[in-house]
């Protein structure tokens, strides 16, 4: 065997150690399914084995299943379809993905007791293993984590996974835990009996035997005779006040957008009225419907493979020495800067945090301060790491304290003179190898870097706000950025852990660029006379996390504002939409309403309440129209449509060069409808001629904006897609 050793111990007792050779991480794949199924038959068959310990002999227990094996049923199906037709297809993807749950199934009912003894994190079909054992103990660690995340890659879980856990929590919970997909720390986890015990690391192995020599039971509750459901029949009353409202919530949530959550709630409501293994063969039947689909596919590729190449430097310069990055340089500890000198300090740099004078940099520590202690109280982090992590930040006004400082990051107030009076500064002081970074979300990096003494060692690091939260950052690349910056910049975003997309020099770059278009969009339905209420409305249930309106008061109206107005003073009249004008001038220089941060933009803020849409925007209004004759599908269309348009013309103009990073920023960056796979997915999806069918449609009702650039005319007219046309050339790391 590759992946797992087998021990029988004097006392009966088999240790089936799982440790794939090569890998940080024991993941699923069609070996290790072949290997633990000759294990599982050993066991069952072998008499002088009395049960079995399954555990890892690596620091985590699984990471889940290893999704490009996922990913290439598709191809597998497509292939099929075209040879064998579809019936046949099909046949195969529900044989091969059920193989797995079937595995599950014979652990569960061999007849001897199986015990999972877990050495941290473990991941869907890894997690679904522990389900399947008999008794699960896990090794104490606080960064455990324990959990079903397949709904985040348009997936459930397929391995059993949703029958144990209805069979286990009430049913609410259940879905709760499967439709969200959280995480679970190890005291939750066992305070939801999703595992049986917790015991130190040394003592796992002779605990989880222990229970076998004690008589521990080879038999699932399921399995035995007068087995009830935890929250009673589906058809009681108990029942009925559970799924109908279960029903309602994923409809509010996702707006049906998502197949794979429509199947959770299916699967176990139809799972829950027969016996657990007509509910597995539901289970599979419904999973190898959800693995052919668009969403999936889409999913799958952008969410888990394309983020995987990413984060292990998929855009990294060959040639450029590794850098281990001890020391950063932060100017501005306003909130974005301390957010930034919060994710430096999490991974282990030391920070300089700087600021005008003393006194503000050290408020931007101790807003930090606060922050962190909140969650100490909320008991999300202990105090010692609040501690040192706080310890690794020092603020001072001295910008001689940047002298050996590997990296320094500036993200002072987006004023072009500002910028440059604190690169004066900082070029003064800094290592002659140091890269200089400008965390800007619309100032061009190369015009920045012409104030720089060598424009090769400046590049932009865009972070997005929360930056403790926000998973991604955009790298911009100036005119002459050289390969160094971009690999510094690069090993700098993987130690804190986040997903950078590298784009080229540009105004608004891509992300604040394609975002402008989606609220702009929203803008000028309500000049058209939309209600703004379903303008709302509309954005979610495209698929959007929030309205475009919205979304403007979180970035706030009166920066929409400045950017229009510096677009017209630049490119001129033609390149803003009048209406546009005239209804962020009303907001923001007669009606003072900028947004959130004043407590009054497109909604109002009162304190203590939830925000309400603000009762005046009828009057800003030329006409109303009648909402029952609005077309709402043609309405997502837009708000989509012309996000993936602006995205198409990024690649056209080289502002992007990856199809990876188009589709993993627009999902990251600013929530473009996950089920799509992302902007350029959406398009493939369509189909670019219909996309273009589609752009010419809407030029001819609602202007040029909605023109379709050359190269989506050229893949509409050869029949090509962008991920047929640009695929990327996979490095063997980054796979």
């Amino acid at each position: 065997m590759t992946n797992f050793t087998l021990d029988i111990d004097a006392d009966g007792i088999a240790l089936v150690t799982w440790d794939m050779p090569g890998r940080t991480m024991n993941l699923i794949d069609m070996e290790m399914i072949g290997e633990l199924s000759g294990i599982v038959e050993k066991v069952t068959n072998d008499a002088a084995i009395k049960g079995a310990v399954v555990t890892s002999g690596k620091d985590t227990f699984c990471g889940g299943a290893d999704l490009t094996m996922l990913e290439r049923f598709a191809s597998i199906f497509a292939a099929m379809v075209r040879t064998e037709g579809e019936e046949a297809a099909a046949a195969m993807v529900f044989t091969e993905s059920r193989k797995l749950s079937q595995l599950y199934r014979q652990i569960e009912t061999c007849g001897k007791p199986w015990v999972a003894a877990v050495t941290g994190t473990a991941m869907g079909g890894g997690f679904e293993l522990m389900l399947a054992c008999h008794y699960r103990i896990a090794a104490d660690n606080p960064k455990t984590r324990l959990g079903l995340p397949e709904i985040k890659v348009g997936l459930f879980p397929g391995a059993g996974g949703t029958q144990r856990v209805a069979r286990m929590l009430q049913p609410a919970d259940a879905l709760q835990f499967l439709l969200k997909g959280d995480q679970l720390k190890l005291d939750r986890a066992k305070a939801m009996k999703l595992i049986d015990a917790v015991v130190p690391a040394a003592d796992l192995i002779k605990a989880a035997k222990d229970w076998i020599k004690a008589g521990g039971k080879g038999v699932k509750p399921w399995d035995e005779k007068g087995f009830r459901l935890p929250g009673g029949p589906v058809y009681s009353k108990a029942g009925m006040m559970t799924f109908p409202a279960a029903n309602a919530i994923y409809r509010r949530e996702t707006y049906d957008n998502y197949p794979a959550a429509r199947a959770i709630l299916q699967t176990v409501y139809e799972g829950l009225l027969v016996d657990m293994d007509t509910a597995l063969r539901i289970e599979s039947r419904s999973f190898a419907k959800i693995l052919r689909s668009p969403e999936a596919a889409a999913m799958i590729r952008t969410l888990f493979v394309s983020m995987q190449e990413l984060n292990k430097g998929a855009r990294r310069p060959a040639g450029v020495a590794p850098s281990t990055l001890k020391k950063i340089g932060m100017v501005g500890a306003g909130f974005m800067g301390a957010g930034i000198a919060q994710v430096s300090a999490a991974a282990g740099i030391e920070v300089v945090l700087i600021d005008r004078d003393q006194e503000t940099a050290d408020k931007g520590k101790a807003g930090l301060h606060k922050a962190l202690s909140d969650r100490v109280m909320k008991g999300r982090m202990k105090g010692a790491e609040r501690d040192a992590l706080l310890e690794k930040i020092t603020p001072t006004a001295d910008y001689n304290a940047l002298k050996d400082c590997d990296l320094v990051i500036e993200a002072v107030f987006e004023d072009r003179k500002i910028k440059a009076e604190v690169i004066a500064k900082i070029q003064a002081v800094i290592r002659d190898d140091a890269i200089f970074a400008s965390n800007t979300s619309t100032l061009p990096i190369t015009s920045l870097a012409s104030e720089f003494k060598d424009p090769a060692r400046f590049i932009g690091i865009h972070f997005f706000s929360p930056v403790d939260r926000m998973m991604l950052v955009e790298i911009i690349l100036g005119k002459e950025t050289g390969d160094k910056a971009l690999a510094v910049a690069l090993d700098y975003v993987r130690a804190i852990r986040k997903t950078p997309i590298v784009v080229n020099d540009s105004r608004g770059f891509y992300t604040s660029r394609v975002v402008g278009t989606y609220i702009r969009e929203g803008h000028l339905m309500l000049t058209e006379g939309v209600p703004a209420a379903m303008i709302e409305n509309v954005g979610r249930m495209a698929g959007m996390p929030v309205g475009p309106l919205s979304l403007n008061d979180e970035v706030a109206v009166d920066l929409a504002w400045k950017i229009l107005k510096a677009t017209e003073a630049d490119l001129g009249a033609k390149a803003i939409d009048p209406r546009q004008k005239t209804l962020l001038e009303e907001m923001v220089e007669k009606r003072g309403r900028f947004g959130r941060k004043n407590g009054k933009g497109f909604y109002d803020y009162a304190p203590g309440q939830p925000k309400k849409l603000w009762p005046g925007l009828g009057e800003l209004q030329p006409k109303q129209l009648d909402p029952d004759k609005i077309d709402i599908e043609e309405l997502k269309l837009r708000l989509l449509g012309i996000q993936a348009l602006e995205t198409a013309r990024c690649f056209e103009e080289q502002v992007l060069t990856d199809v990876r990073e188009a589709d993993v920023g627009s999902i990251l960056g600013f929530g473009f409808a996950p089920f799509s796979g992302g902007t350029l997915s959406w398009i493939d999806q369509i189909t670019p001629k219909r996309f273009v069918a589609l752009c010419r449609g809407l030029e001819k009702k609602y202007g040029a904006r909605f023109a379709p650039s050359k190269l989506l005319l050229d893949l509409a007219e050869k029949n090509e897609t962008f991920y047929g046309r640009f695929a990327p050339a996979r490095k063997k790391e980054a796979a």
